[in-house]
C-alpha cells in the first residue's frame, strides 16, 4: 500500500424512513433558504418532491426550487444554478436525484461561491475550490456514487469536453431504496453496472500483492454481479436495490482506492463519446468495457484471472472477460454503439474526434495510443 491520508466527507442515512431521520436532525444547523434541486418531473410523480418540500417547510425553511438538471449535466446548467442560489441567497442545497443531479449541485455550491470561473480555476491554475455552500444528497437513482465524494463529472458543451470538476462533498447522504421503486429496470441495471466499472477499473490500477484496497474491490464486484442477477430475476427486488445503492457508495467513496492508483481509462473514453453524443454512461461503459479489457488482457492477465476466479467462479482471464459479456447481455444492457441512443449518428468520424480528444491514463496495465483507442471504439460498432 502507498501513503495516504482519507477520511469521509458525509454521513450516511441508509434504509426505509431514512429521508426523514437525516433531515429533522440536519435541518436546524443549516439557514433559512434551501435549495431543492432535482431532475425531470419523476421526483414529483413519485411523491418524493412532496415529502421532501414538506420536510424542509416543517423545518421553517423557505424552499428555492432548481429544476431540470439533465442526465448528463452541462456547465451551463451548473452555471445557471450557481446564479439562482446567489440571487436567492441560498443557505443550503438539497440534491434529489441520481449522481447527475448531485454532481451539478456539487459544481453548484462551489461556483455559487467564487468569483472566478471554477472550470478555469481548476484546468488553467490548477487550484480546488476550499468552500462551498453546504449540501445534501438524497439519491433516488445509484450506480455512480456521486453522494460521498467531491467529485463531478460535468458536460462543457461549447469545448466539446466531459470530465471531473471539483466541488463540495454532501455533508449528509439518503439511501433508500424505497427511492429506486419508480425507476425503470434499465436505469436501474445500467447505474449498477456504472458501479461495477468503478470497482474494476479501481481494481486494474496499478497496485501492489495481496493489499486490502483489490481486496476490497473483488468483494465489491461480486456482490454487485450477484445483485444484478437477482434484479434481472426480478426487478422490484427491494433488498438487491438496497445492497446496490450501498456497494454503488462504496465504489466511489475513496476506500477502494486508498493505498493505490487507478485505471479509469474506459471512463475516459465513455466520457469523451458521451460530450459528442449524450449517450448514457452505464450503457457506454457497458459497450467499451469488455472491449478494452481484450486489448490489455495480456498486460493483466494475473489480475484478470483472479477477477474471474473471485466475481465470476470461472477459471481463467479470458473465461471471466467472456462472463463479463454474458452478464451485460443478460441484462439487456447495448453491446454495440449502434444501440446506443445518441444525439448524432456515430460515425467513424465521431470515433476519431473522441479518440484524438480524450484523456489518456497513465497508470492503467499498460497506457493506450490514441490510435488504439480508436481502434477500440470501432470495434465497439
Amino acid at each position: 500500500m502507498n501513503k495516504f491520508t482519507f477520511s469521509y466527507p458525509t454521513k450516511v442515512y441508509f434504509g426505509e424512513g431514512a429521508a426523514a431521520d437525516a433531515l429533522k436532525q440536519k435541518l436546524p444547523r443549516v439557514g433559512k433558504t434551501v435549495m431543492l434541486a432535482y431532475g425531470g418531473g419523476s421526483l414529483k410523480k413519485n411523491g418524493i418532491y412532496d415529502e421532501l418540500k414538506g420536510l424542509l417547510q416543517e423545518a421553517g425553511k423557505e424552499v428555492v426550487d432548481f429544476s431540470g438538471i439533465m442526465s448528463n449535466p452541462t456547465y451551463a446548467k451548473v452555471q445557471e444554478g450557481a446564479a439562482l442560489a446567489r440571487e436567492q441567497h441560498v443557505d443550503f442545497i438539497l440534491a434529489a436525484g441520481g449522481g447527475s443531479v448531485v454532481d451539478c449541485c456539487k459544481v453548484i455550491s462551489a461556483q455559487a461561491v467564487m468569483d472566478e470561473d471554477i472550470w478555469s480555476m481548476e484546468y488553467t491554475e490548477g487550484k480546488f475550490p476550499a468552500a462551498g455552500i453546504p449540501m445534501g444528497a438524497v439519491v433516488t437513482a445509484s450506480g455512480t456514487g456521486a453522494e460521498m465524494n467531491s467529485g463531478a463529472v460535468i458536460t462543457c458543451e461549447e469545448k466539446m469536453w466531459k470530465g471531473p470538476i471539483v466541488g463540495t462533498a454532501a455533508s449528509f447522504a439518503v439511501l433508500d431504496p424505497s427511492y429506486t421503486a419508480s425507476v425503470p429496470a434499465m436505469q436501474v441495471l445500467s447505474g449498477a453496472f456504472d458501479t461495477l466499472s468503478h470497482a474494476m477499473e479501481t481494481y486494474l490500477g496499478t497496485s501492489d500483492k495481496d493489499n486490502v484496497s483489490d481486496d476490497a474491490a473483488l468483494a465489491i464486484m461480486r456482490n454487485t454481479v450477484v445483485n444484478m442477477r437477482r434484479l434481472v430475476a426480478d426487478i422490484h427486488d427491494v433488498q438487491a436495490r438496497g445492497n446496490l445503492m450501498w456497494d454503488s457508495a462504496m465504489a466511489e467513496n475513496g476506500i477502494l482506492k486508498v493505498g493505490r492508483l487507478t485505471d479509469f481509462q474506459a471512463h475516459q473514453i465513455e466520457h469523451q463519446l458521451g460530450a459528442y453524443t449524450d449517450c448514457n454512461h452505464g450503457q457506454g461503459l457497458a459497450v467499451i468495457q469488455p472491449v478494452y479489457y481484450r486489448h490489455i488482457l495480456k498486460d493483466a492477465e494475473e489480475k484478470f484471472t483472479r477477477f474471474a476466479k473471485e466475481v465470476f467462479g470461472e477459471d481463467t482471464a479470458e473465461a471471466g472477460l467472456k462472463a463479463l459479456s454474458s452478464l451485460i447481455e443478460a441484462c439487456g444492457l447495448p453491446t454495440k454503439l449502434g444501440q446506443l441512443k445518441s444525439r448524432v449518428p456515430i460515425t467513424q468520424e465521431v470515433l476519431r474526434q473522441v479518440a484524438d480528444t480524450c484523456n489518456i491514463i497513465k497508470c492503467n496495465p499498460r497506457e493506450l495510443s490514441r490510435g488504439e483507442i480508436y481502434e477500440i471504439l470501432c470495434e465497439c460498432m
